[in-house]
Formats: structure tokens, sequence, C-alpha cells
């Protein structure tokens, strides 16, 4: 299946849960220049494989960049100031991304969001990201802001327990969802990716979450 290239028009903020809303389309009316900006990134730092705590290989590709970059590799898993691989430090993140960023988490409700690290995770046919929750980053409560590009996907949205229920709702190309709050600790996963052709992205969707990992949001 091929997909049209502008899925959504951008919708009104619509409340999933308690500090977590999701923005419609509100990524996918400059695609382009967010494109460019991961492309700038990608050329960079390129995605690598990743691979769980315990050495196990992750169906996603990394890339990172910021002050922080998230390593999920055979050297190191966690927050660091460089890629462990290469001991190069992660590229700055683009000035468009990061002013996306804040703009969107101030349309979910979160102003002076400063994001100091933006993990890009490329999925491909098959992919998908097992149910968990954020908990490596400083702050608890500082909202992330993810942002999905390229083949829709499965979100899975939990509780505040692993074991707890769990509901799931389509994320499309430009669709941004924000949590924090009450619902940062929240778990939360995507099923396997199917098989489809976007117009940007082929084969892939690329998801960009954006947070602070050691800083502290005091908006």
């Amino acid at each position: 299946m091929t997909l049209p290239l502008f899925d959504t028009e951008p919708q009104p903020p619509q409340t999933i849960a308690d500090g977590a809303v999701l923005l419609r389309g509100w990524a996918a009316v400059n695609d382009g220049e967010w494109m460019a900006a991961v492309q700038q990134v990608l050329a960079q730092q390129p995605f690598q494989a990743a691979y769980t705590a315990s050495g196990l290989p992750m169906s996603v590709r990394t890339s990172n960049c910021g002050e922080w970059g998230w390593a999920a590799n055979r050297n190191a898993y966690g927050y660091t100031r460089s890629d462990p691989l290469t001991g190069k430090l992660w590229p700055s993140m683009p000035q468009f991304l990061k002013q996306q960023a804040k703009v969107l988490s101030g349309l979910a409700g979160y102003l002076g969001f400063e994001p100091d690290v933006c993990l890009i995770n490329c999925y491909e046919v098959g992919a998908k990201m097992g149910l968990h929750h954020d908990a490596d980053e400083r702050d608890k409560f500082a909202p992330i802001v993810s942002v999905s590009l390229g083949l829709p996907c499965t979100f899975v949205w939990g509780g505040l327990q692993r074991s707890d229920p769990v509901r799931s709702f389509r994320l499309e190309h430009g669709d941004v969802l924000v949590w924090g709050g009450a619902s940062r600790m929240v778990f939360h996963g995507v099923r396997p990716l199917q098989a489809g052709q976007h117009p940007l992205l082929g084969a892939q969707r690329w998801n960009l979450t954006f947070r602070m990992a050691r800083a502290i949001y005091t908006a």
C-alpha cells in the first residue's frame, strides 16, 4: 500500500490521559524541513544497530543529536556525551528541531521545555518496541515530545505498572505525542511495523523523541 503524501491536516490538541496530549498532523505541515534536519544529523551520525541492556539485539536502529545521546550498543547503555563506538561527540541538535520541540511541547501545555537530547529511532517493516517506560532521565516529570514520520504505527499506551491494562491507537506521519507530569512514567510501546510505502520515507518510520536527559524542568 502506498500512502498519500499528506495524510492529515493539523487537528486540535487531544488529551489522551492526565499530562498526555496528542497533536495529530502538526509535524506534517512542514515535513520537508523535518526531513532535512534529520538528514543533517544522519550525515554526521548514521543509524546504528541497537541492543538491550542485557545485550540482545533490538529491531530498531538509532541515532542521536544534542548535548547528550542515548547509547544502546555493546559498549554502553544509557546517556553519554559522545558515541561510545566512535568516541565523537553527538552532533549538535539542529535549531529547527529544538525550536519545533519547544513549540509542540507548548501546544501540549508544557512551556519552557529545553530538550538536551533527541533520540531518533528507525523502524523498518516488522520492527517494534516492547512495553517500557523512560526512567533514565534526571527529571521524571519533564515532558517527552515524540514525533512520527513515515509509515503509520500502532502505539500502545499502558499505565504506571507494567501489568496495567493497555490501549492502542494509530500514529500517522506528522503526529506528535507529548507526555509528562502524571503520565511521564507510563509504560508504552510500538507494535510491529506493517508493510507499506510512504512517499517520503518508503518502507520506514522515523520516531524522534526529545527529552531532558540531565536538565530539570522548571516551568
